[in-house]
């Protein structure tokens, strides 16, 4: 096992209901209402689609660069008063930490709001942060976890990635990696290659290994 690379919303730290207050806020500010249906289509994704999707949805003239600021600003104010990590999340970096196992961080997140978040759990944890700003092609496209492999050097085949969204398992999936899945507000389905679990309690640096090729 080469790297383990962690998702961050909904995964490492409880921030997926803290987007959907913002999303339904700004959702409002438009004119419309967030619907569970609008919420399929918003999670795991990036603030580009994100922002387009709820115009379209919407039908308001305001601009996307509009749209995405309150996004932001929303997210980073709420995020000052903390942020809560996912149970387990903190012991697992530690048992990587402790074994010599490269761990980043891999959002469709922008930067601002990756470290907002980093804040309270700490940058020195991850040795990179992949986020929105850093790739062309957001998550589901596998080029997120592609770029965090070729920054440590290591084959996406030796990695594994922990996700809560189908657009996370679907972009760690194309990228070759092994997954395992801690589904948050979507379910994921049982594939080969992929461990689905309901707590990053039930996962260790063992049960990670015994997922790659020849384990």
């Amino acid at each position: 096992m080469q790297a383990v690379f962690f998702d961050m919303d909904g995964l490492l730290v409880d921030t997926e209901t803290v987007w959907l207050e913002i999303e339904a806020e700004v959702m409002g500010r438009l004119g419309g209402t967030l619907t569970p249906d609008h919420q399929v289509h918003l999670l795991g994704g990036s603030m580009e689609l994100a922002v387009g999707y709820m115009l379209s949805v919407s039908g308001s003239g305001e601009s996307a660069a509009t749209v995405g600021q309150w996004m932001v600003s929303g997210m980073v104010e709420r995020l000052a008063g903390g942020v809560r990590v996912m149970p387990g999340a903190s012991e697992l970096l530690d048992a990587l930490r402790d074994e010599g196992v490269p761990v980043g961080l891999v959002t469709s997140s922008l930067r601002e709001i990756a470290d907002a978040v980093l804040k309270g759990v700490g940058r020195d944890r991850f040795d990179i942060v992949v986020t929105a700003d850093d790739v062309e092609r957001t998550k589901p496209d596998p080029e997120p976890y592609l770029t965090a492999a070729r920054q440590l050097g290591v084959q996406p085949v030796r990695c594994v990635v922990l996700e809560d969204s189908p657009n996370g398992v679907a972009a760690a999936t194309a990228a070759g990696c092994a997954v395992v899945a801690v589904p948050s507000l979507l379910p994921v389905e049982r594939a080969a290659g992929r461990l689905v679990v309901s707590s990053l309690e039930e996962v260790t640096v063992g049960r990670l290994r015994a997922l790659l090729p020849g384990a």
